[in-house]
């Protein structure tokens, strides 16, 4: 979806706020004359009757000051501006408002559509068309239906036009209806392409783990496997194959990120499972970001994260591209990713940081992290060329495999924090300090959340959500509805993790929602089942959906005000993946037995 008409002000007054792009804004997101008449007439009553008068500004072509002496006046006032306004702003902006591919959505715009792992261009995972589902009608969410695949399923499913698209593990990807969860097709990833599973994702079937991306203006489906790592596109319509690209010859290369389509073309990044390797055998890989036509899987560009190190042991590898989808600023010409930690540098490099270690008075920022080294990295890319506009190394030094796990002295010289970017940044407009400021946000493994400027990748904040670990903290996909930025936390490693504002600690996983202007953290909400929370959240029109790990496979919604939960619901099976949502019904698999428990099926929850 397109992020252009979006509005947006940093008005230091509010009582002086355009009334005419407050209408416009309304009319824009809610699609709904009762909803925008009656928040008008709330905001007015909040903002404006203290000072008994509204201007609107010159700004707006209309020199006319609006005196207002009772209520019953400027409510009529706002019921009638908007009922002349909501016909005109709401068909124009929704005629205006376009799709990920620069087209129009389908016939109903009211629909919500989730294109990606982070639903959109922005990789919110924000049903922003969502008015079905809201704090008054959660609590009616109920199962409408449960499509059972047989296996786990830990993908987003995406949404387009009434079918949802999403994979299992058990090598089949889907097409069911989202109105009865009938199927529409399906089809056996193995069968259709010919691949044979690489062995590195300890499964003998080829597979894929993340959502699908809908080409919308295409009759096509773009899906990752894990392992090769290659791309293919499906007919989205019969579930055919029509291309596959291998994107990196690296025998441990997969793909476990979701694409983003935009304008002809599909933008992917590159991971692998390298640094489960001894030593001995550990690294080569380097982590890459690609672009590929659609209707081709050309390869139009790929742009490496790391130096070359021609294959050879010893020198720079890792820094894949692994969570969540790329985010993509139409206004700049940027794409912004984030990457995760390197598995291997040369020895120099360790060495440095070995004396760095050893030193009364270490650097900082650290010495021995040299410029082309972008793993732990925010990224922003030139669309056409994929030449890299900016980069941010946050975190530190962090060179780790599965050895340092294992707390072996094979692990190379630290610190080992595995502090990866397990998402994709998001992006979103804040006021700092007044100004209007357009961000990436997005939150490490380490438990860091990061917001930098879009322009130059300057930090505007960062701040510690909660404990991380090498399981996370923040992992798969933090969400925004511009209001706050929320994220889970995983606590992997069962550390104190503090709540606010309650001062209570868990040892357990947790949410967290924060200003967008400046980090502060506004609330923090413990999983009440005792379990990690590992998957992404999404959210909805005051509402936020997170699932637990724990083996009954918890799901909640959530307050966006101050995170209570006012819903849940046991699937049976660990909840890995996050929740698509569109036209009143949240849509989530269930199972993720690498790690946790072993599930089954799909789930369909609507509001009654």
């Amino acid at each position: 979806m397109s992020l252009k008409g979006e509005i947006f002000h940093c008005d230091k007054n509010t009582s002086d706020i355009s009334l005419i792009n407050f209408l416009t804004h309304i009319s824009h997101n809610l699609y709904n004359y009762t909803w925008c008449s009656t928040l008008c007439t709330g905001h007015i009553e909040k903002s404006l009757l203290n000072r008994g008068r509204h201007v609107i500004p010159k700004s707006d072509h209309t020199y006319t000051y609006l005196y207002i002496s009772h209520m019953a006046a400027l409510i009529s006032i706002c019921h009638n501006l908007i009922l002349v306004f909501s016909l005109y702003t709401c068909s124009l902006l929704i005629t205006s408002t376009t799709s990920a591919g620069g087209h129009s959505h389908d016939e109903n715009p009211a629909i919500q559509n989730w294109l990606n792992h982070g639903g959109d261009l922005s990789n919110r995972r924000y049903a922003n068309r969502e008015i079905k589902i809201n704090r008054r009608t959660v609590s009616k969410l109920s199962l409408n239906w449960e499509f059972y695949a047989g296996d786990d399923i830990s993908a987003t499913p995406s949404i387009y036009d009434g079918t949802l698209y999403f994979p299992s593990w058990n090598g089949e990807i889907y097409a069911v209806q989202a109105s009865n969860g009938s199927l529409v097709w399906k089809k056996n990833l193995h069968e259709l392409t010919g691949l044979n599973a690489t062995g590195f994702s300890g499964f003998n079937w080829t597979v894929a783990r993340s959502t699908p991306t809908v080409v919308d203006d295409q009759d096509l489906l773009i899906v990752g496997i894990y392992g090769p790592a290659v791309v293919i596109a499906l007919e989205r319509s019969t579930g055919n194959l029509i291309w596959s690209t291998l994107l990196d010859t690296h025998a441990a290369g997969v793909i476990t990120m979701s694409g983003t389509y935009y304008n002809g073309s599909i933008y992917i990044g590159t991971s692998s499972l390298e640094e489960t390797l001894s030593p001995e055998e550990c690294c080569t890989f380097r982590g890459s970001l690609a672009k590929l036509d659609a209707k081709s899987g050309t390869v139009l560009w790929k742009t490496f994260m790391l130096p070359d190190n021609h294959g050879q042991l010893g020198s720079y590898s890792g820094a894949a591209i692994w969570g969540s989808s790329p985010s993509i600023d139409v206004h700049r010409k940027h794409v912004y990713i984030a990457t995760g930690n390197v598995y291997s540098v040369p020895e120099n490099v360790s060495q440095c940081q070995e004396n760095q270690n050893n030193s009364t008075l270490p650097t900082h920022p650290d010495a021995c992290v040299e410029p082309d080294n972008r793993g732990n990295s925010i990224l922003a890319l030139d669309l056409d060329s994929g030449d890299i506009k900016w980069n941010h190394h946050l975190g530190g030094y962090d060179v780790w495999f599965l050895e340092c796990f294992l707390n072996t002295s094979t692990c190379p010289t630290g610190p080992n924090v595995d502090a990866d970017f397990g998402e994709a940044p998001m992006m979103l407009k804040t006021c700092v300090n007044g100004t209007k400021r357009d961000l990436v946000v997005a939150v490490q493994k380490s438990g860091f959340a990061w917001a930098l400027d879009r322009n130059n990748g300057t930090l505007i904040w960062s701040t510690e959500a909660g404990p991380g670990g090498v399981a996370g903290g923040g992992t798969w996909g933090a969400a925004t509805d511009k209001k706050k930025v929320y994220t889970n936390i995983a606590n992997s490693e069962s550390r104190n993790f503090t709540l606010k504002p309650s001062s209570n600690i868990t040892t357990w996983g947790g949410w967290v929602a924060m200003a967008p202007e400046n980090g502060k953290i506004l609330w923090s909400t413990a999983n009440p089942s005792n379990s990690t929370s590992s998957g992404p959240v999404s959210v909805a029109n005051g509402i936020l959906f997170a699932g637990s790990t724990n083996p009954r496979g918890s799901i909640y919604a959530m307050n966006t005000e101050n995170g209570k939960i006012l819903w849940s619901y046991d699937t049976g099976a660990s909840v890995f993946g996050g929740m698509s949502i569109s036209d009143g019904c949240i849509y989530v698999g269930s199972g993720y037995k690498r790690q946790y428990t072993a599930g089954t099926s799909l789930f369909a929850f609507c509001v009654t």
